[in-house]
This record gives C-alpha cells, sequence and structure tokens, in this order.
C-alpha cells in the first residue's frame, strides 16, 4: 500500500493520494511491511517514531518524492524578537518544550569531557547555521572570537539562557541581522526520525533533508541519541539523505539503554569506565545482541554535515553494518563541545562492518574504530583536511585529528585501497590490522602507545574483548600487545610538516616517535619484531620457566612488504622489500570545483613496477588474538585484484590504489547533495552484478517510468539492429531503456557512461508519466538513446555534433526551468545553480503533466 503525506493540505486526510496526511507521524502510527510512504516537499517539524517493523523481503519505505526536499526537523521558527540593548531577546513559556526542554538539560555522559559552564542540549539556527552557546549575558553583548572553532568569525554570533518566571528566555547576538526578518529556528526536539521502541526492524528512509535535533552526547556505555536511527534494531537503510545540525550525533546505529548501567562511570564513579564498557559488551551478549536481532544497517549516498559530536556513531548496533558512498564533513567544528566519542564516523564493536568509498574531510577525526573492530574493512575512501586548519588553537591531542583512529581492537581490520592524505594518516594504538594499496600522505602515531587507561601509578592496561569469528559471542579478553600488524603495497607521500602541528607537540612533549610524530611511513614500527623471529622464541621451554613468560606479553610481529617511499617517508629498518626513492621531488594535491575533486600528481613517473606481490586473504593470514582470517564477512577470501576504480590488477600490482599509470590527474569525485553517484564507484558497481550469470535476475526498483515513447516514434540503431524504445524507467541518474518488439532492456548509467545488456530482469516504478503529453520529458528519452547510441559505437553521424545540437534543443525547453543540460559522447548532466542534478530530479521538476501509480512489473525471465 503506498501512503502519501503533504505539509502543505489544509486538513489532514486518510492517507491516499486524493486525501494525503499531513504530518509523517500520521503515516509512521499505520505503516507496516510492504507500505510505501511518499512525503511530499514541504517542512515537518515533527520526531517520527516508526511504530511497526517490516521484513527483510517487504520493507517499510519512507521516500521524499522529490530528493531532498521533504525537510524533518527538529526545531520551530522563532519570530517574536525584541530588542534588548544592543542583542535580542525572546521570552518562551516553558510549557512549550512539554517534557523535554533542551535550554535546562545539558549535555552530559560518559567520556564528555564537560567545562565549567555545561552546554546545553538546544541549539539557536541563523539562516541554517547554528550559532555558539556562552555563559554570561556580558559575553552574549560583546561576543569575543573563538580561535579554537575551525570558523572563528563564526563565533561572533551567540547565545545565552536564563530562566524566569517559569519561562525560558534566550538572548541573541545576531550581528547586524534582524532575527524578525532572517530565518531564525530553535531546536526543541531530542530526535527527528528515531522510532521509541526496541526492535522496529527493516525501515528504508529515503531522499529527506533532516536538520536541527536537541541531541545529548552518544557514549558507547549510554543509550546512543541521534536525530536519525533504528534505535536498538535490525536491517535499516538510510539512503539519499542530507543531514546536518545535530547538538551531537547525526546518525546513531546503539547503544540501547541498560538498566543499572547507563552512564555508570560518571553517575556511580566506582569503576572505571574501561570497566563499565565492558560490562555493557557482556550484557549485551547475555541481552540477546547477535546477528539475527541488531545490525546489518545500511546507510548509503548520504551527506551528513555540520554534527557536533559525530556523523555516525554507534556502539553494539553498528555491528554487521554497511557505510558506503557518503560524504561526511564538518564534524566538531565549532569545538565548544570535547570528548573521546568526536569523529565522522565512531563505532565501538564494528565486527563485520564495511566502510567504503566514502568521502570524509574536514572533521576534527574522520573515522574512529574503538573497541572489537574485528572484521571490519575500510577500503576505497577519500580522506583529507581531518586536521585543524592554521591559526586554530589546539586545546588537547584529541584536537590534532587524523584520517582513521584504530584504537584497543585484536582485528583483523582491513584498511585498503584509500587516500589518506591529512597530516595526520592514522592513529595505531590497536593490532590486528592490514594496511594494504594506500596512499598515504600522514604519519603513523601512538605505535605501541596509547592502550592504557592513563593512570599516573599503577598499571591500567585495557583488556578488551574480541569474538567468535563473524558473531558477537565472546572468544576471550586480552590487553593489547600492539603489532599484529600488515602493511603491504601502500605508497608514503611525506607531506611538508606544519610548524604549529609540531610545536604544539614539543609543547606538550608528545613529539615523541610512538606519539605525536610527523614522519610519513612504517618508521614508528622501527622496535617490533619480524615473524621469523617473534615465532622463533616459542618452544616447550617457554612454559617452564618464569624467565620465558615475558614472551607473551612483547610486541607481536610485524610483516612489510611492496611500499613505496617518497618525499622523505620512511620505512621501519627491518622492512627489506621496499622501494625508497631519494632523487625526486613528489607532488601531490588535491583540488575541488564544484564538488568535483582531483588528485594531481606526478608520482607515477617514478613509481617502479614488478616488485609487489598480489595480496589476498591467504596472504594476509589470521589476526593473532581471535585467530580468525582477514577474510569477507561470509568467510570467503577476500582478492585485492582491483583498484581504487574497480580496475583490475596485474600479477605485480602496482603499489598504490590507482593500478593506471599513465595520467597525472585522478578524478576522485565524491557525492554531493545533489549527486546519487560516487564516480570512482561506477564500474565496480555494475561489476559486481551477475551480468554474466545465466540464472541471474536482475531485481530493478526504479522511481519513474516514462511511458508512450513508442507513440513518440523513439527508436535508434543499437548492436547491429534497431532499438525501439518502449519505456524508460529512470532512478538518479540511472535509466533502463526497455524494448518491448524486441524484448531487450539496456542499463545506462547517464552521467558516467556506462552501460551493459541485462538478459533476465524484473523492473517497476513507482510512478510514470506519459511522454506523449510532455515534449521535455520526450526530449530526455531521446537524449538518453542517443548517448547509448553513441556510447555503442552505433551512431553514423559525428558524435560531437550530434550532441551539441541535441543539447541545443533540449535546453530551449528545460532552461526556463532554471536547469541546464551538458551532453556530451561521454556522458549526460545536468545543472541546476551551481550544483548537479539527478535526471530523475529534472523529470520531477520540468514535467508538466500528473504522474500516475505504478502497480505492475515488466519481467523477462
Amino acid at each position: 500500500m503506498q501512503i502519501y503525506v503533504a505539509g502543505n493540505v489544509l486538513r489532514s486526510g486518510d492517507g491516499s493520494m486524493a486525501h494525503p496526511f499531513k504530518t509523517i507521524s500520521e503515516a509512521a502510527d499505520i505503516a507496516k511491511a510492504g507500505d510505501v510512504v511518499l512525503v511530499a516537499p514541504g517542512v515537518y517539524r515533527e520526531w517520527v517514531r516508526p511504530r511497526f517493523s517490516g521484513l527483510y523481503d517487504n520493507r517499510i519505505v519512507y521516500k521524499s518524492t522529490i530528493k531532498g526536499e521533504a525537510v524533518i526537523t527538529g526545531s520551530e521558527e522563532i519570530r517574536d524578537w525584541e530588542a534588548f540593548e544592543n542583542v535580542w531577546r525572546v521570552r518562551i513559556p516553558n510549557s512549550f518544550f512539554g517534557s523535554y526542554n533542551p535550554y535546562t538539560t545539558e549535555i552530559s555522559g560518559d567520556w564528555y569531557q564537560e567545562e565549567a559552564n555545561p552546554h546545553h542540549t538546544g541549539d539557536l539556527y541563523l539562516n541554517g547555521r547554528s550559532m555558539h552557546e556562552v555563559f554570561d549575558l556580558s559575553l552574549c553583548m560583546h561576543p569575543v572570537r573563538d580561535k579554537r572553532s575551525w570558523e572563528p568569525e563564526m563565533t561572533e554570533y551567540v547565545w545565552f539562557t536564563a530562566q524566569e518566571d517559569n519561562c525560558t528566555i534566550i538572548y541573541a547576538n545576531f550581528g547586524s541581522k534582524d532575527p524578525n526578518t532572517e530565518n531564525v529556528e530553535l531546536s526543541v526536539r531530542r530526535a527527528c526520525f528515531f522510532p521509541t521502541d526496541m526492535g522496529i526492524n527493516n525501515i528504508t528512509l529515503s531522499g529527506f533533508t533532516i536538520r536541527n535535533a536537541a541531541t545529548n552526547w552518544a557514549p558507547p556505555t549510554a543509550k546512543q541519541e541521534g536525530m536519525v536511527g533504528p534505535g536498538w534494531a535490525k536491517g535499516w537503510i538510510i539512503e539519499d539523505c542530507e543531514i546536518y545540525e545535530s547538538k551531537c550525533c547525526g546518525i546513531s546505529l546503539g547503544k540501547y539503554y541498560q538498566s543499572g548501567n547507563n552512564n555508570k562511570w560518571t553517575t556511580h564513579f566506582l569503576k572505571d569506565g574501561t570497566q563499565t564498557q565492558r560490562e555493557c559488551v557482556c550484557q549485551a551478549v547475555n541481552d540477546g545482541w547477535d546477528k539475527e536481532t541488531v545490525g546489518s544497517h545500511i546507510i548509503r549516498r548520504c551527506d551528513i554535515h555540520d554534527c557536533g559530536q559525530a556523523g555516525i556513531v554507534g556502539h553494539l548496533g553498528g555491528a554487521f553494518a554497511v557505510i558506503e558512498d557518503n560524504h561526511i564533513h564538518r564534524i566538531n567544528n565549532k569545538h565548544d563541545i570535547e570528548g573521546a566519542e568526536i569523529a565522522g564516523i565512531k563505532l565501538h564493536a564494528a565486527i563485520d562492518t564495511q566502510i567504503k568509498r566514502n568521502h570524509i574531510d574536514h572533521c576534527t577525526r574522520g573515522i574512529w574504530l574503538d573497541w572489537e573492530a574485528q572484521g571490519t574493512r575500510v577500503s576505497q575512501n577519500f580522506l583529507h583536511d581531518n586536521v585543524p586548519p592554521v591559526g586554530t588553537i589546539i586545546d588537547s591531542d584529541l584536537s590534532l585529528g587524523e584520517d582513521i583512529f584504530i584504537e584497543v581492537s585484536h582485528g583483523p581490520t582491513l584498511v585498503d585501497h584509500n587516500l589518506l592524505l591529512s597530516d595526520i594518516a592514522a592513529r595505531l594504538s590497536t593490532q590486528g590490522i592490514a594496511f594494504v594499496h594506500n596512499l598515504i600522505a600522514g604519519s603513523f602515531t601512538y605505535v605501541g602507545q596509547g592502550t592504557d587507561n592513563g593512570t599516573m601509578r599503577l598499571a591500567s592496561d585495557r583488556y578488551t574483548p574480541y569474538h567468535v569469528p563473524h558473531s558477537t559471542m565472546i572468544a576471550g579478553f586480552m590487553t593489547i600487545l600492539h603489532g599484529d600488524a600488515r602493511f603491504y603495497n601502500n605508497v608514503f607521500v611525506q607531506k611538508a610538516v606544519r610548524q604549529d602541528l609540531m610545536e604544539y607537540c614539543v609543547g606538550k612533549s608528545i613529539d615523541t616517535i610512538d606519539k605525536n610524530n610527523f614522519i610519513c611511513g612504517t618508521l614508528p614500527y622501527n622496535n617490533f619484531p619480524g615473524p621469523a623471529e617473534y615465532f622463533g622464541k616459542f618452544n616447550k621451554n617457554t612454559t617452564k620457566s618464569r624467565a620465558y613468560r615475558d614472551q607473551y606479553y612483547d610486541h607481536l610481529p610485524v610483516y612489510l612488504g611492496g611500499n613505496a617511499y617518497f618525499n622523505g617517508a620512511r620505512p621501519c629498518d627491518h622492512e627489506i622489500a621496499s622501494h625508497v626513492d631519494k632523487d625526486h621531488k613528489i607532488s601531490l594535491y588535491i583540488d575541488e570545483n564544484e564538488g568535483n575533486y582531483t588528485l594531481h600528481t606526478n608520482l607515477y613517473e617514478f613509481l617502479p613496477r614488478n616488485f609487489t606481490m598480489p595480496v589476498n586473504s591467504d596472504f594476509l593470514g589470521s589476526a593473532f588474538e581471535p585467530e580468525q582470517r582477514f577474510e569477507n564477512p561470509d568467510g570467503s577470501n577476500i582478492m585485492l585484484d582491483v583498484d581504487y576504480f574497480g580496475r583490475k590488477r596485474g600479477i605485480h600490482p602496482v603499489s598504490g590504489p590507482f593500478e593506471e599509470c599513465g595520467t597525472d590527474r585522478f578524478n576522485v569525485q565524491t557525492p554531493s547533495s545533489d549527486s546519487y553517484k560516487i564516480e570512482h564507484q561506477e564500474s565496480e558497481r555494475i561489476e559486481d552484478k551477475q551480468v554474466y550469470d545465466e540464472e541471474y535476475v536482475a531485481e530493478i526498483n526504479a522511481n519513474v517510468m516514462l511511458t508512450g515513447c513508442a507513440d513518440a516514434g523513439i527508436k535508434f540503431p543499437f548492436d547491429g539492429g534497431l532499438f525501439i524504445v518502449s519505456d524508460m524507467f529512470v532512478k538518479g541518474n540511472e535509466v533502463w531503456l526497455y524494448d518491448a518488439t524486441n524484448e531487450k532492456l539496456v542499463e545506462l548509467d547517464c552521467e558516467y557512461g556506462i552501460y551493459h545488456n541485462i538478459k533476465k530482469w524484473s523492473v517497476g516504478a513507482l510512478q510514470s508519466i506519459d511522454v506523449s503529453f510532455d515534449p521535455n520529458t520526450e526530449g530526455l528519452v531521446r537524449t538518453a538513446g542517443t548517448l547509448l547510441c553513441i556510447l555503442n559505437k552505433s551512431l553514423a553521424h559525428d558524435p560531437e555534433d550530434t550532441c551539441n545540437t541535441i543539447q541545443e534543443k533540449v535546453n530551449l525547453g528545460i532552461e526556463p526551468r532554471g536547469i541546464k543540460m551538458r551532453f556530451t559522447p561521454k556522458y549526460l548532466k545536468f545543472i541546476r545553480g551551481k550544483k548537479f542534478i539527478s535526471l530523475e530530479d529534472v523529470i520531477y521538476r520540468i514535467s508538466k503533466t500528473s504522474m500516475d501509480v505504478v502497480t505492475d512489473r515488466v519481467e523477462h525471465l
């Protein structure tokens, strides 16, 4: 059943197309397995709390009919501002907030570093950006620029709150702006899309903008709040959403509330946090935490930014998840809240979790894998600028930032085919890791350090759990011995060391090689044994003499090979099979143009060939403590035989993420808020489909179907014959052209010029448009068909001239809607304003006719 929601109706209806609900919450109260909730554009000021679960193969889907234009917000508009001296003031009765007043509720929780003046969970927003809270009215009247922030100029927009006569008073300094004419909002809800009950499974949330929630701190030892999330459940999909301006966390994947063990460290004070966290893990197992009931979520193609603590957070509930193709940026840039749970992605117990093809930049920390990163894979991610900008005041060691932090885990944790371009590439207070085919410009820090619990006199080693492979069952506990690390086929390029970062570390006496060094390469592993040295010490005498017992607590071995070092990057002393170039200067920089990122380098002029070996699961072996291979979640082999772009590698693969070496530029485009796709994903995505398997049936679920194409006479030469278009199905920038006469279906990605024939299919869509009533939409079908014809080399005319002619003709029809088409022999793209938008968005925006609901599927089995 389809349930319709439209916030602009005068009165709520019954959820039908003719009489839609006015709020999403009304739909959430009745939506059950198989239902699709279609939400029209508008602003929905509500906390949506789904009540019912979907099924694995029959989900409940919440979908914005136009990507990004259905907005769920935790804030309310505030218009009744009055001038008060040189600031503004508003008085709000406390009854307005109901049971939760974010302006009397302070941020709190384990590992939150509470200042003398703790912040409130609420926030004030000026034209879509959160302002800064101050704790004295005089500072509101006379704000002082705070250089801890990555945008210090924004810290002059401040607010202060007080209680008076059962009212919340907000004082705010908007500079020269008038809040009664600007867009000013106040967060009032602690979540936007988050169930109240546990076990609400198999929900899809697609295409929404979600913002402005008054969330609390989300540590691993408490119920983890988020603006969006499943709570404690299984099988959610959060896709194509823009999620921003959560006070603390954008998306939370767990943990649940544990009676008697919620923030136990900072409420009971008797046990250290590391012990209460161990108890949380054990209690969760006893409570039924397993793969059948919790986790296995997918977060994909989301734009997550401007959150105070984390873009994505999760303890226990993030296990078995896939986090892919997201852009995560500007996390904790205000630096007004501090603590040990801050990152673009912060996960505990990321068992078998896959983090791939994400773009993570300008975060205090990129990815933080803390405890039980077992079976975790971090692959094909683009990380850069996860470091304070020059001139920022650094006030703690954790504020230095890095691309990846792996902490007190036993592995196996695989990090492959990533671009790690920040000043610190990885903080490695851990073991059981493998870095393979990465391009690394920053240093490795805290190798051999950072695994105790910060005591002054007594030992405080952290014993963390490891699990039965691919399971939540606990196999044992052990402290971190360090090592058990593999570095194969990476490229290390030393970047210039920033003087301000070095001066901070020198001033704190943490500039040693085993703490915050800035030397790129494996040098910090100098004093670690190789495998022959380490395992050669163990024999039957080990158990007979106390003198030999120390061997069980020594550093574990390090495995190295096929790494290349440039610009002064340094290998560890016992790395033999490496290439060290001391003769050439490597340039390495990225530039950005309208969301398109290009990596420029001369590296491939000097990178040698034929000195590496292919790497796979058998080659990597097993992580020491859990005795688990570096393998896929299903136990199958990982074959690292394709590069960052999905290109096949040779028998002597090229070091680093890129196999092809004939260029000095690599387009590493990642998704903007107006794009569904990531360029470096595309060839792999299509090759991954079993297109050559006779038994494989493509299950295609498009969003819109363009009918009447045959009546319009749309046909073109293709594969030596004539392709007669019956219908075209569209989702994002992907189209499926259907020829009913010849029983053909071809998938085409317009943006990246990739296509293939599908042999067996079942294809359907949510809505349909008859192109015979809309010449502009008909023109888009003809354009897509022409692109396919060009790619297939079936066009008799000059492709460039054909593209120019069609582009000029189509743009005459769509430019009045503010949209411009770019058509070349390689791709078909659309621009609105200065941003790329998808073909699907274009169809919604230019269509002059209403859409019909599609109930049938076209099948060829």
